[in-house]
């Protein structure tokens, strides 16, 4: 079985970080990700809050910079490699993909983040695809010169509703309360964008189709108001996340919410076992803090392993 000093299962920015620390230090570092490097940042179209770069950068830029500097140190990136277990084995950790490839790993960290939580209405899976989406940035082109609504209050609706008007005619923000939870900043550009309309105090209830792709939306009132029909070509659905933890489920602690529960440098409640970014219990979750967690889990990652050679020594 292969052996190596830290596997990272993830590579967003978290993992990214992860590796380069990792590898900078000479340790053998593996990053498992299903996909391609970047995590959920690349579906972001313009990134403005990170430091160091002034007029901002888009979010497949930034992942594939965080991708390059990690590579140049020596991390091995695995992409499309579904790690589908994690298991103890003495003082290190048997990792087991979709493949039933195994690794040996003195150390894990994982970065797995967190996935677009679902509405969980009628219509909303038969039509995914087909006019319902997560990712604005991925298929708003789709939707030129059409009506597209969004379903969230936070800085990723919002982000996205902003994003969608480059393609749509019209977009609708609708919100289950009547104030948005986004930063100010960002409310204010979307409250003075004319193709950007809410509708407050409503939630959606079924995803209404015809001829097999989205006509619209069921609008329940939150406030005694009449319900509604939205006509409508797509769908965006930003209504929060849930963290993709059950790797770990039964190795280490969580929250009531599913999110790993770290002390201030990224450790579990199970020795060598480290977790960074959106998948852990965090009130800000933002591409620096994913990345600030990722450089902590790693130092400590490398500290617990020299300890283990002169604890051996």
């Amino acid at each position: 079985m292969e052996t190596i000093d830290i596997a990272i299962v993830g590579g967003g920015p978290a993992g990214m970080t992860a590796a380069l620390y990792a590898a900078r230090a000479r340790a053998k570092t593996v990053v498992f990700e299903t996909a391609l490097p970047g995590g959920q940042i690349v579906t972001t179209d313009h990134v403005e809050n990170y430091p160091a770069f002034p007029d901002g950068i888009s979010g497949s830029e930034l992942g594939d910079l965080m991708y390059r500097q990690a590579d140049r140190f020596g991390a091995e990136f695995r992409t499309f490699a579904a790690i589908e277990k994690i298991e103890p084995s003495d003082l290190d950790f048997v990792l087991t993909d979709s493949e039933g490839q195994q690794v040996l790993a003195k150390s894990v960290i994982l970065a797995t983040g967190a996935v677009p939580r679902k509405l969980g209405v009628p219509g909303e899976a038969e039509f995914t695809g087909r006019g319902v989406s997560w990712c604005a940035t991925c298929d708003g082109a789709l939707f030129r010169d059409k009506t597209v609504a969004v379903i969230g209050g936070g800085d990723a609706a919002v982000e996205e509703a902003l994003f969608l008007t480059k393609f749509a005619a019209k977009v609708y923000l609708i919100h289950r309360r009547d104030e948005l939870r986004a930063t100010k900043c960002i409310q204010e550009r979307c409250f003075d964008n004319e193709k950007i309309e809410l509708k407050w105090n409503r939630v959606p209830v079924e995803v209404k189709g015809a001829d097999g792709k989205v006509s619209g939306l069921m609008l329940q009132a939150t406030n005694g108001e009449p319900d509604e029909f939205l006509p409508l070509d797509g769908v965006f659905i930003f209504v929060g996340v849930e963290p993709k933890s059950d790797l770990v489920r039964e190795l280490c602690d969580l929250d009531g919410n599913g999110y790993v529960k770290i002390d201030p440098n990224g450790l579990t409640s199970y020795p060598g076992l480290y977790a960074a970014g959106d998948v852990t219990v965090s009130d800000l979750k933002q591409v620096i803090t994913a990345a600030s967690g990722g450089a902590s889990a790693a130092f400590e990652a490398l500290r617990y392993i020299d300890d283990r050679l002169c604890t051996i020594g």
